[in-house]
């Protein structure tokens, strides 16, 4: 499930989607907050060039909406349901959250975007 040629595996690692064989990123921790969206602008194992299109990543705002979404939803449960918060504790929960996973919902919405255009493949960068 995690092993390469996954998608996943390239999701959650931040790998080149075509040969997984290294980071998208110049700076692989999300937690450098200036560096976050800095990404390599080719592999150099495979040639896949990251910005497929002028302005390409546009489209994962979209994504990062969604994932934003499911979050603050989570954590609204959680606070509410199983920890039994009150409304105003709960929409507090949701902001504390969506503030400190903002770096890595960043880069899980721009990896899930490239890898809906982009296949593995095992061949990818042999000479």
């Amino acid at each position: 499930m995690f092993n390469q040629g996954s998608k996943l595996n390239s999701i959650l690692t931040g790998s080149c989607p075509r040969c997984q064989k290294e980071s998208m990123y110049s700076d692989r921790n999300p937690l450098h907050l200036t560096k976050v969206l800095k990404m390599n602008e080719n592999c150099s194992h495979c040639g896949l060039r990251y910005q497929i299109e002028p302005s390409f990543f546009y489209g994962a705002m979209y994504v990062s909406y969604g994932l934003n979404v499911a979050v603050g939803i989570a954590a609204f449960i959680i606070s509410f349901v199983f920890l039994g918060a009150s409304i105003e504790e709960s929409f507090i929960a949701i902001v504390v959250t969506l503030i400190l996973l903002f770096p890595f919902v960043l880069r899980l919405s721009r990896n899930l975007y490239i890898n809906m255009f982009v296949s593995y493949d095992p061949k990818a960068g042999q000479k």
